[in-house]
């Protein structure tokens, strides 16, 4: 009996580890996403098919979220020519839960890329398939929809889209 047991726990830890360990890797295709924007209309990642897209998962109850905005406005700015030349854009997904709280954020901070929401907090069906467990998190894909890096933020996130950018081969890629 207390073999079974035994072997019961360690299936169950091993199951449970394994539950745990990211689908999201560098190299995979992006879930797809259809969400609504602020306006109610719809939105698809697919429709950003052709450029790179950082998508960058927060919330306005998550301060390091909140702080974050002001340097992804900054970044945006910075690569403004990769954004008019539809080679680059900015995808925010809220995690909140109240609309008027995050349409106020968005005004706050003047975000003038793409934001959607279904605003359903950690049960929404785009963080389960990110398996988001913390905020903020980011994820970036290229023109064909791959991950490219994630998870980047600062000047780690700059230098990374200058060097994609400056790169020919566009094979680069970090974790």
């Amino acid at each position: 009996m207390k073999t079974f047991f035994t072997f019961l726990s360690v299936w169950i830890l091993t199951g449970y580890t394994a539950a745990q360990q990211t689908k999201i890797e560098i190299g995979q295709q992006a879930p797809e996403i259809n969400l609504s924007k602020t306006d109610g209309s719809s939105f698809s990642l697919s429709s950003l098919k052709g450029k790179v897209v950082l998508i960058d998962f927060w919330a306005t109850w998550c301060a390091p979220c909140v702080g974050e905005q002001p340097e992804l406005k900054t970044l945006y700015q910075t690569f403004s020519e990769q954004v008019k030349g539809q080679e680059f854009e900015i995808l925010g997904i809220s995690l909140d839960k109240n609309k008027e709280s995050w349409q106020k954020a968005i005004d706050r901070f003047s975000i003038n890329w793409i934001q959607v929401s279904d605003l359903k907090f950690w049960k929404s069906p785009v963080a389960k398939a990110y398996e988001i467990e913390e905020l903020p998190f980011n994820v970036i894909v290229d023109g064909q929809g791959k991950i490219i890096a994630k998870n980047l933020h600062g000047t780690d996130l700059e230098n990374f889209l200058k060097i994609y950018f400056n790169t020919k081969n566009k094979s680069v890629s970090m974790n």
